[in-house]
Order: structure tokens, then C-alpha cells, then sequence
């Protein structure tokens, strides 16, 4: 039961970085800035999606 409970976790945590990198490239910022938020996401994949959901740009994606 741990096990797939921790699968499901770690698959909607892909899901939600996934959409959170649509978001960025899709955003209106600089490039630059662009870069370094999808970078903090694919290196720190939690805590760069809390940070990103806080302080990061906004794309015109809506789900």
C-alpha cells in the first residue's frame, strides 16, 4: 500500500512540475528568467514547484 501510495504522489507531482514548465514558457517573462525558474523546478522538483506557485510567472495556460 506505501508503495503505490508514494507512486501516485510522485506522479502527480510530475504532472503539476509539467504544467508549471507549460506555464513558464508560456509566460510573458524574459528569457533568462524563463530559464532559471524551469531549471529550479527540474532540479528541486518540490520545493521549486512551491517557490514557482509563490513568486513565479504566469502563462495564459488554463486547465
Amino acid at each position: 500500500m506505501g508503495s503505490t501510495f508514494n507512486g501516485l504522489i510522485g506522479l502527480v507531482i510530475l504532472i503539476l512540475n509539467i504544467w508549471a514548465i507549460i506555464s513558464i514558457v508560456k509566460s510573458s517573462a524574459e528569457v533568462g528568467k524563463k530559464i532559471l525558474w524551469v531549471l529550479l523546478i527540474l532540479l528541486l522538483p518540490v520545493i521549486g514547484l512551491v517557490i514557482w506557485a509563490l513568486l513565479g510567472p504566469r502563462g495564459n495556460v488554463r486547465f
